[in-house]
C-alpha cells in the first residue's frame, strides 16, 4: 500500500465519528504531529498517540492499530522531512479561516498544533520565549484559543490583519523549526547583535 493510501485511510479512521469527541481529526492530528516534529524534547509515541486519541479507539482488529499508529508515526516523520527541506511547508488546508472561523479546517490544524505545544510547554519557551511566542502567534490567533485574552481580541475584531497573520503560518513553522531544530542556523533576523 502507497503512503497515499495509507494517509487516505488514516484520514478516514481519524474523521469517523466513532471517536471519541476530545479525539483529533485528521487536520487536527497534522497540526498536531507538526508541532511535535518541531519540538526540541522527543515525546514517546506511545504518549503522543494516546493524547491524541483522547482514550483508546475500537479497533477492528490489532492489524488495523497497528496499521493506523504506523501510518501516524510515518506521517509524523514525513512532516518532519517537509520542515526540513528548503520548499515552504503546505498545510493539509487552506490559509484560510473562511466567513465561519470554528468550521475551518484551518482553525482545526492551529487547534491541534496548539495541543502538540500544550503536551511539551516548557521545551517550546526554555531557550527563546520571546521569539518562540512570536513565531507562535500566527498559529494561536489562527486556532481561536486565545481570542478571550485582550492582546488577541483586537487581532480578532480585525478581519485584515487575521489573514495576513494567517498567510504567514508556512514560514512561521519553517522559522521554528530552525529555532528548535537546528538553533546554529537561525534565520538571519533572529542572529543576536553585537554591540
Amino acid at each position: 500500500m502507497s503512503f497515499a493510501e495509507q494517509l487516505t485511510r488514516l484520514q478516514v479512521f481519524l474523521d469517523a465519528d466513532e471517536l471519541h469527541e476530545e479525539a483529533l481529526d485528521y487536520v487536527a492530528a497534522h497540526g498536531y504531529l507538526t508541532a511535535l516534529s518541531i519540538c526540541s524534547d522527543v515525546v514517546p509515541d506511545r504518549e503522543w498517540i494516546d493524547a491524541l486519541f483522547a482514550e483508546e479507539p475500537h479497533y477492528t482488529s490489532d492489524a488495523q492499530r497497528e496499521e493506523i499508529e504506523a501510518t501516524l508515526i510515518g506521517l509524523k516523520a514525513h512532516i518532519a522531512r517537509q520542515l526540513a527541506s528548503d520548499e515552504e511547508f503546505e498545510l493539509p488546508c487552506d490559509l484560510d479561516l473562511g466567513d465561519e472561523p470554528d468550521d475551518s479546517e484551518l482553525r482545526g490544524w492551529c487547534i491541534g498544533f496548539m495541543e502538540g505545544v500544550f503536551l511539551r510547554e516548557e521545551a517550546w519557551f526554555e531557550t527563546a520565549e520571546d521569539e518562540v511566542s512570536e513565531m507562535l502567534l500566527p498559529i494561536m490567533v489562527g486556532s481561536g484559543l486565545f481570542d478571550e485574552q485582550p492582546e488577541f481580541e483586537d487581532i480578532a475584531k480585525d478581519a485584515n490583519l487575521m489573514d495576513d497573520m494567517i498567510v504567514q503560518i508556512p514560514e512561521a513553522l519553517t522559522a521554528l523549526y530552525l529555532l528548535c531544530q537546528a538553533p546554529d542556523e537561525k534565520p538571519a533576523i533572529l542572529k543576536p547583535r553585537h554591540h
